[in-house]
């Protein structure tokens, strides 16, 4: 099979599980919104605080990836198992971190100034799912582990199934019925909770049962835990999670700027970002699958193989953003219309979709990079430039020409300044990291694979 065929059939499967992912968000707004105001209000508060936390978390774990694809590679499957057991002692402390702030929402709540009618709910909110976090923590390292041995397959299935059953369980836990109260946003939480034990609960058979994991003798005591394994896991994680938390929060900051402008502004700026979201789905996709071939060659002592398929993913990556931009651009007059009937908000969409096409083109690039990066344990750098450019010429950058001016240019409150600037430090992103991917890539084959492999 030629690798063009492996990465496509695993970035398949991987969008199909991450799009059933986001469609329990969708429905949880829906179903929020069709019982009150006032719960979507608290859902929309506590999700974005869920989110931030959740990403950076789930960012850490994901890291793992080259890790585990680089043993499987060198034929370390007992190796493989003993480090996944290890893992799960950085998964203990990212859950009672991620608890912790999950169950102490107030600071954030005042900061934010949220009003006082909403706090509860959004305050009970987070507390359910602080108790789903763990659970779902645990089932990243399932599917980080399923990606690095090529069978995600098994992730998605559970993903797509999972939908079945959130969706009938956050109407009946939000809206009550059959001898159970009815609790609002409250009940969407009370739902994720119940997938995610499930979810979890049948990736724990499927490890036990299936042939597949056998090999890496998984289910051997817990040992210590071993400082030098779990430093080397956060040297690789802990960055990656903290720039997964940068990209999330450049987006959410800006719908807070943006809220001043009035509703119309931020319904075309919600749209917007939802379909960035979704467009967002592809290149992570092709990004998890190319990273784990590129990992699996480098743990095989093919450093030029490994580049060979880092390369495809590149190609493989701006093809696919021009493709979706191009798309966009075609559309961007009618996609307005899809969520909203209101003719100011679908026009100012519309210009903002041209800024997205852009972006996208951008993010699809700088996306493949990253996760190639981490191969070749590179991920500080990575880390220092979203934070210079995604928080200080993007958002920053957005807020200066929007609110303030800037040099010859001055203020226009607009959505566009917002997003045309974070697309220009997007670009600009995606070209410094090409840049260092480029650079690692040419390095003499045998300090390639040190470095990946130190």
């Amino acid at each position: 099979m030629s690798e063009l065929s492996t990465i496509s059939r695993h970035a398949v499967t991987v969008l199909a599980g991450q799009l059933a992912v986001m469609a329990f968000g969708v429905a949880d707004t829906i179903v929020a919104g069709r019982y009150s105001e006032a719960s979507l209000a608290a859902l929309s508060v506590g999700s974005a605080i869920f989110i931030s936390v959740y990403v950076a978390l789930i960012g850490v774990l994901s890291a793992l990836l080259p890790v585990w694809a680089e043993q499987r590679g060198a034929g370390q499957q007992q190796q493989l198992g003993a480090s996944l057991r290890q893992s799960l002692y950085l998964c203990a402390v990212a859950s009672a971190l991620g608890m912790a702030v999950l169950l102490s929402p107030g600071a954030v709540l005042r900061w934010t100034e949220v009003p006082d009618a909403l706090r509860s709910e959004v305050e009970d909110y987070l507390a359910v799912l602080a108790l789903a976090l763990p659970p779902a923590l645990l089932f990243r390292i399932y599917s980080t582990l399923n990606q690095a041995l090529g069978r995600p397959q098994l992730v998605t299935w559970l993903q797509v199934g999972s939908l079945f059953i959130k969706v009938p369980l956050s109407i009946w836990f939000t809206f009550g019925g059959a001898g159970l109260p009815a609790q609002g946003a409250v009940g969407c939480a009370w739902a994720t909770l119940v997938v995610n034990c499930s979810m979890l609960a049948l990736a724990l058979w499927l490890l036990r049962t299936q042939s597949l994991y056998q090999p890496l003798a998984l289910w051997k005591p817990l040992e210590r835990p071993h400082w030098p394994t779990i430093a080397g896991f956060a040297r690789l994680g802990v960055p990656a999670g903290l720039a997964v938390m940068v990209e999330v929060t450049s987006f959410t900051l800006m719908a807070l700027f943006i809220a001043r402008q009035g509703t119309v502004a931020s319904a075309a700026h919600q749209i917007a970002s939802n379909l960035a979201a979704v467009l967002y789905m592809v290149p992570l996709s092709l990004s998890i699958a190319a990273s784990a071939r590129v990992s699996w060659w480098l743990g095989a002592g093919e450093p030029l193989r490994a580049r060979s398929v880092a390369l495809l993913g590149m190609r493989l990556a701006c093809a696919m953003g021009l493709i979706l931009a191009v798309l966009m651009l075609l559309g961007r007059n009618h996609l307005g219309a899809l969520y909203s009937s209101n003719a100011q908000v679908v026009a100012v969409t519309g210009g903002l979709l041209a800024w997205v096409a852009a972006y996208h083109v951008a993010d699809a690039l700088q996306t493949l990079c990253v996760f190639v990066l981490r191969c070749y344990r590179i991920t500080v750098a990575p880390l220092v430039v979203y934070c210079t450019l995604l928080w200080g010429a993007g958002l920053g950058g957005g807020y200066l020409l929007a609110y303030q001016g800037l040099g010859p240019w001055g203020p226009v409150a607009t959505p566009a300044t917002f997003w045309a600037a974070s697309a220009a430090a997007l670009a600009v992103t995606a070209a410094l990291f090409a840049a260092m991917l480029w650079r690692a890539l040419r390095l003499p084959a045998p300090a390639a694979l040190a470095r990946a492999t130190g």
